[in-house]
């Protein structure tokens, strides 16, 4: 396999993901890069420079893989290069870019067919995700994965991931079965977030109505466009629905810098009137500054980001492995350092700063008091 980027092609490296990734060699300047604005952590020798804090890191684990498989919810020749995940590989690319914790958010949890089966699952999830923890302190905190289609066992995931386990947030999909956040169906489900002042990690999938996987328009595939628009419809209906006003101790992170909302916020507010119930510009430009946005994507020019909502609003995320080393170190990583929007200050806090105090439950996870 090719170790030149510029031998391989960008498609190529996208698809190929993780497979691919540990054998790209990332640029000597990446690596610098990466040393250079990372800032001090009291780590002794080597290890100072590895600062960041990654929110937005998918995994799959190989333990889960192997119960799906003997569960027959998926069969392992058919995984794509995102669901490959392995400790190795994923601790490489963190310390190419200077990553000292990443936060993991479980795939593939929407596959359970009935409750039972989804606690079992989640049981096998959550004793995997511990181990790791524990095998590399300091290196991994995780999400627990809510299952809005089975509420019960939401519920007692929650409590077993806070309560016993430390889990730092929670994960979920923009809609199920095309019905987005926001929608009271989820208030049970967000009033328990709300009391412990949790922070909800948002993620998109496919637009629903189409069969998972099949592009929406022929040669585009899906996460190109579609994934933000799922995100973005997630974002509105959030608005609309005053969430964060009735759940005024819960706190949204919308993943690859928001969608569209921010390109597309003045609209919302000039045309608000034609929603049930209406959204006011007022209310857009107070939600724009309420909502987390993280930078995996990668992050579109940062103006439009720091303009509507605000650089201490904004987190650093890889989306590892769904995008590649070459990815993270060629579009991710730039668009936070070379991008004059930012200064060193507010770098920092998007590395690492804005993370922790967003979730305190990061500095136990880090190792930092």
């Amino acid at each position: 396999m090719p170790n030149s980027r510029r031998s391989v092609s960008r498609r190529g490296l996208l698809m190929a993901g993780g497979a691919v990734a540990s054998a790209v060699a990332v640029p000597d300047e990446s690596h610098a890069l990466a040393r250079r604005t990372a800032g001090p952590t009291g780590a002794e020798g080597d290890d100072a420079w590895r600062t960041k804090i990654d929110v937005h890191h998918h995994v799959t684990a190989p333990a889960w893989v192997d119960w799906a498989e003997r569960e027959g919810l998926l069969r392992r020749q058919e995984l794509l290069w995102w669901a490959r995940w392995d400790a190795r590989s994923a601790l490489d690319v963190m310390d190419r870019v200077g990553i000292a914790t990443a936060v993991l958010h479980p795939t593939m949890q929407d596959r359970y067919r009935t409750p039972a089966q989804a606690k079992e699952g989640l049981t096998v999830v959550f004793e995997a995700l511990t181990d790791l923890t524990h095998e590399h302190p300091g290196r991994f905190a995780f999400l627990c994965p809510a299952l809005l289609d089975h509420p019960e066992v939401t519920t007692w995931a929650l409590r077993r991931a806070f309560d016993d386990l430390g889990a730092v947030g929670v994960s979920v999909k923009a809609n199920y079965n095309g019905v987005y956040l926001g929608d009271p169906s989820y208030d049970r489900f967000l009033a328990e977030l709300d009391e412990r002042s949790g922070v909800l990690f948002t993620h998109p999938l496919d637009l629903p109505g189409r069969p998972p996987g099949v592009p929406t328009v022929a040669g585009i595939p899906n996460f190109m466009c579609d994934f933000a628009l799922d995100t973005t419809r997630a974002a509105v209906n959030l608005i609309r629905t005053r969430t964060l006003d009735r759940y005024p101790r819960l706190s949204v992170v919308l993943p690859h810098a928001g969608g569209f909302l921010p390109h597309i916020a003045t609209r919302i507010g000039a045309f608000g009137d034609f929603c049930t119930p209406p959204i006011d510009a007022a209310r857009v430009r107070d939600y724009l500054h309420r909502f987390y946005y993280d930078t995996a994507g990668p992050l579109s020019p940062a103006c439009t980001l720091v303009a509507t909502a605000g650089a201490d609003r904004i987190l650093y995320g890889t989306d590892w492995p769904a995008a590649s080393a070459d990815i993270i170190t060629g579009f991710t990583g730039p668009a936070v350092e070379a991008d004059h929007a930012f200064t060193d200050h507010q770098r920092r806090g998007i590395y690492r700063d804005n993370a922790l105090r967003l979730v305190p439950a990061l500095k136990r996870a880090c190792g930092t008091t």
